[in-house]
């Protein structure tokens, strides 16, 4: 006597379907890519790019994945900062949902700010992890959205040269990350 190995019908079985965060967000419209682009360092000087939350934003930005590349010629160092205020004045840069097929096309909440040749370090907040590259190399990482900025906070990439600091250099930070309005249920 032969016996069906499979007992089911392809009808009866129920799917199921894992959709990474990043495709969900994006989806909805809630999902952001953008780059500060020409940022100058060298010579004694340093610069940075941030995700920076309004205070009246409304939402809690998900810091989803960094770059930083296209650092020229000598060695150098990307610190981390939590909401800290850099120095210099910041100028943004644009942005773009990263579903392009939303009509009208969603506007971010958080903003994308750089500056070149500034000098100093960061204040106040945490100077969270250091990362260290060669000339020529890119530093990615994926967060997944762990890390988790309220109103009013910010995700700081703050780049130096640590090879021979009396050369010019130039490169670029970008983010990817996901915007998540607060209701009554967030706020403690």
């Amino acid at each position: 006597m032969y016996i069906h190995s499979c007992c089911y019908n392809e009808c009866d079985l129920d799917k199921s379907v894992s959709v990474p965060m990043e495709l969900y967000e994006s989806c909805l419209g809630k999902y952001f890519i953008g780059y500060a682009d020409n940022l100058l360092l060298g010579n004694g000087k340093s610069c940075w790019a941030r995700l920076y939350n309004p205070i009246d934003s409304g939402v809690n930005l998900h810091v989803n994945v960094w770059t930083v590349t296209d650092i020229s010629t000598s060695p150098f160092r990307a610190q981390f900062w939590f909401n800290s205020t850099p120095p210099g004045e910041p100028s943004e840069s644009p942005v773009t949902p990263s579903n392009t097929a939303i009509f009208p096309l969603p506007e971010p909440k958080v903003k994308l700010q750089s500056a070149s040749s500034v000098e100093g370090e960061p204040e106040g907040g945490i100077k969270a992890f250091v990362r260290r590259g060669e000339s020529g190399t890119t530093l990615v990482e994926a967060e997944n959205g762990k890390l988790i900025f309220p109103p009013g906070g910010s995700f700081l990439v703050f780049l130096s040269l640590t090879g021979d600091e009396s050369v010019s250099a130039e490169g670029r930070v970008a983010f990817g990350w996901w915007e998540e309005k607060i209701t009554d249920c967030c706020i403690s």
